[in-house]
Order: structure tokens, then C-alpha cells, then sequence
């Protein structure tokens, strides 16, 4: 493994990392030519079309909205995807760049607004959507302040990005099955509440481990 201590002591926490297939790809990935920037820059591509499937799933019925919903749950997973090799090619496949934290965080930030957004229009509820694109947006704003003031990356949740992702999937895996009790929307404007709710939460939540450490951290005594 390369990367240098700082490195890795400030990546999310992800067990799929660890796991053979994963390791297998990202060393296949990292003996092409594929750069870490160019897999960030793709998962903005997956959330693109994550946010239309489901822009499109509402304002389809029967098999073209199942198909769109299916689709919005694969290029979800997809952007997760992206997200996890671009981190393992760039650390342990030695292929990082120097605009790298740019690739990194800039990315996501695009995906959480497309993805969040294209299910808020696609329900017709757009103020819902852009309610969560912001909160999710406004949690990865306070990791990187509190880790701007010197305090490590904070990634607790309860609704980080691997959560709201799986909200999301999973609500469009089960809005599927919607015409069995008549509905429609439902389980997806649930599940947008459940990210606006968790996201709020969490970035209370992270607020809030920032200013314990910062003021813990000023009545240490000064090391001489």
C-alpha cells in the first residue's frame, strides 16, 4: 500500500475497500491508463443519469418507469463505485495527482445535487429535493471545516454519503413495487425526508464534535 500517513488516516472508512473483488479492480484500474481524476470525474457522469432516470421514471408509467427506477438505483451504486476505485487507484495504486483533493471532494458535491435534485423534480416535489441536495452538501461542508480548524475528517452520520445513497437505492428498488398498493411516489418522498431529517442531524451532530474539540483542544497546555 502507498499514500502517505496523512493520507490514509483521512479517507472514509469503508469496509468494501478491504474486499478481494474490490482490490482486484482497482489493480487493474491502476495499471491502464485510468486516473484517479478521470473515475471522480465519471461519477458525476453516473449521478447525471442517475438524476435523469428518475426524472424520467416520473413522468413514465409501467415498464418504461420500472425500467428508469432500476436504472436510477444502478447508476446510484455506480457513483459509489467510482467514489470508492478513485480513492484505492490514487493511494494504493501510487497514481495520485496534485489537483487530486480537488477531484476528490468536487465531484461529490456535483452527484449529492444531481442525484437529490432529479428525485425531488421527478416526484414533483422539487423544494424537497433541493432541501436535500443542500443538507447533504452542507454535511460534507462541515467535515472539511472541522478538518480546515486540524481536527481529523469527521464522517459520522447518521446520514453520510453512503447512507443517503442507500436510502436512495433502496427507495427506488421498493418504488418498484408501488402499483401492488396503488401508490406512487410515496416510498421516494419518504425517503427524501428520511435524507433532509438524517442530514440535519448530522451535520448537528458534527457541529457539534467540532466545537467540543476545539475548545478541548484550547485548554490543553501548550507543549514547549
Amino acid at each position: 500500500m502507498t499514500g502517505t500517513n496523512e493520507e490514509l488516516k483521512d479517507r472514509r472508512p469503508l469496509a468494501s475497500r478491504n474486499t478481494r473483488w474490490a482490490q482486484g479492480i482497482a489493480r487493474l484500474l491502476a495499471q491502464r491508463s485510468v486516473t484517479p481524476n478521470q473515475i471522480s470525474q465519471g461519477s458525476m457522469v453516473a449521478a447525471a443519469l442517475a438524476g435523469l432516470s428518475f426524472w424520467w421514471a416520473g413522468h413514465s408509467e409501467d415498464i418504461e418507469r420500472i425500467v428508469m427506477l432500476l436504472l436510477a438505483a444502478l447508476f446510484c451504486q455506480l457513483r459509489l463505485l467510482c467514489n470508492l476505485f478513485d480513492g484505492m487507484v490514487a493511494v494504493e495504486g501510487g497514481k495520485g495527482a496534485a489537483d487530486g483533493p480537488f477531484w476528490n471532494e468536487f465531484p461529490d458535491r456535483v452527484a449529492d445535487l444531481l442525484i437529490l435534485a432529479g428525485v425531488g423534480i421527478g416526484v414533483d416535489m422539487p423544494e424537497l429535493g433541493w432541501a436535500a441536495a443542500a443538507l447533504a452538501i452542507l454535511t460534507a461542508y462541515v467535515r472539511e471545516l472541522g478538518h480546515a480548524s486540524g481536527l481529523p475528517a469527521d464522517f459520522s452520520g447518521p446520514m453520510a454519503k453512503q447512507h443517503r445513497m442507500a436510502t436512495i437505492t433502496g427507495a427506488a428498488l421498493l418504488s418498484v413495487f408501488e402499483p401492488l398498493w396503488y401508490g406512487r411516489d410515496d416510498v421516494l418522498i419518504i425517503a427524501l425526508m428520511i435524507v433532509v431529517l438524517g442530514s440535519a442531524i448530522t451535520v448537528i451532530r458534527r457541529s457539534w464534535h467540532i466545537i467540543v474539540q476545539l475548545k478541548a483542544r484550547g485548554r490543553s497546555p501548550e507543549k514547549t
